[in-house]
């Protein structure tokens, strides 16, 4: 098709368009497409969503553990030798670093994999649906520009007696594309529908237990960390220490 060709069929189109709002050209209506349609649309809007926010997870994760690194190398100033906290402190330290080399990394390539990457490529599917929608809308108001064509001469009969057949062989055809590929999306927008479930749960389940192993791993690597039995003072009693400093009276 050349570019004066498509130029052409997309000006009717806009003007037949316009003419189907202002009721001068009647619109094919199927509610069993629209409903179909509409299903789709919030199917994509989820997915899209969920893809979205899945991303966002693992960037807070990242973050997460980056912080917790600062804090630990920031605690570890804190403690000298002398200091009965300082073992806990090195621990913690040597704990964080590991948690954010090695566990950090395992979930990062984990969560990709199982999650990510199949809802990348579920999405990636979708746009192509969407050109066969459109597609379908294209032929759909070709159809209604024909038949408004033919309803003309019928209404107002052409001198050349070869307009009306003429008219009526273009309308069947525009027919016949427009109700073969809305047959298709009929048929398959709803199988779409139901490939949902059978793609998305190995997702959700993938996530969860990408979850559980990180929790898991990080509360065993934390769980080990030893503190002193007993505490030289309380925190409210260094609190009303700190209190009864010259300084802070002057504050």
């Amino acid at each position: 098709m050349s570019l004066l060709t498509g130029f052409k069929k997309n000006f009717n189109r806009a003007g037949t368009t316009l003419m189907q709002r202002t009721g001068i050209v009647d619109r094919t209506v199927d509610r069993e497409f629209d409903d179909e349609y509409e299903r789709f649309k919030l199917l994509e809007k989820k997915v899209e969503k969920l893809t979205k926010e899945a991303k966002g997870y693992l960037d807070s994760l990242r973050a997460m553990t980056t912080a917790q690194l600062r804090i630990s190398r920031i605690l570890h100033h804190f403690y000298d030798d002398a200091t009965p906290m300082e073992p806990c402190g090195q621990q913690y330290k040597k704990t964080i670093e590991n948690l954010d080399q090695e566990l950090r990394a395992e979930m990062d390539a984990s969560f990709r994999k199982t999650v990510l990457e199949p809802l990348a490529r579920f999405c990636s599917y979708l746009p192509a649906v969407n050109e066969a929608i459109q597609r379908r809308k294209k032929k759909a108001l070709d159809y209604d520009s024909q038949r408004s064509k033919v309803r003309k001469l019928i209404d107002k009969p052409s001198e050349d007696p070869q307009r009306l057949p003429l008219a009526e062989q273009e309308a069947n055809l525009a027919r016949e594309q427009y109700e073969n590929l809305n047959a298709i999306l009929i048929e398959d927008l709803p199988k779409l529908m139901e490939l949902r479930v059978p793609y998305i749960d190995p997702c959700f389940e993938a996530l969860v237990k990408a979850q559980l192993e990180f929790s898991k791993r990080s509360y065993e690597a934390l769980d080990v960390i030893e503190f002193p039995p007993e505490r030289e003072s309380h925190v409210d009693e260094v609190l009303n220490s700190m209190r009864q400093l010259q300084i802070a009276n002057k504050i």
